[in-house]
């Protein structure tokens, strides 16, 4: 009968033999493009937007407060594929927070006295910068698996 630790280190086993999870630079550029391009086109937005700049700091820290929750997200997802303990209460949380700060901006902008254009273009960028920084945080976390391989075969 299996204990769990074995099968952990079945799992960690498999992981560092496919050598194919190692991201392709192509894929870790445009990641990285999506990523700033999301963050940088919500940022000159709010820049350029006639709001007080109360609520520009509502927008940008909702902004921030979903990189945080999704990046969290993608690493609890993570360590539970591997095998690295992480609690139900902290995998819970990163999703629920993930899912407000998602809440909030559409609160916001249903709310705001904004262009419909404005509405649109200030959710499709939030929404790049959110996935992009969850693929940003993968393609980091897999170079990160492969170069330990690759370090541990040489």
């Amino acid at each position: 009968m299996e204990t769990s630790e074995t099968n952990v280190l079945k799992t960690r086993k498999n992981i560092f033999e496919n050598k194919a999870i190692k991201p392709t630079n192509a894929f870790i550029g445009a990641s990285w493009i999506a990523l700033l391009t999301g963050m940088i086109s919500y940022c000159i937005g709010l820049w350029n937007a006639q709001m007080e700049l109360n609520e520009k700091g509502y927008y940008f820290a909702i902004l921030l407060f979903g990189l945080f929750s999704v990046i969290s997200v993608q690493k609890s997802v993570r360590d539970r594929i591997e095998g690295i303990a992480v609690t139900d209460m902290y995998y819970g949380i990163s999703w629920f927070t993930t899912l407000v700060s998602i809440l909030l901006l559409i609160i916001g902008l249903w709310n705001a006295d904004l262009l419909l254009s404005e509405k649109g273009f200030y959710a499709m960028s939030f929404l790049l910068s959110l996935f992009s920084a969850i693929t940003v945080q993968k393609n980091t976390r897999d170079l990160l698996v492969v170069t330990k391989f690759e370090k541990n075969n040489d």
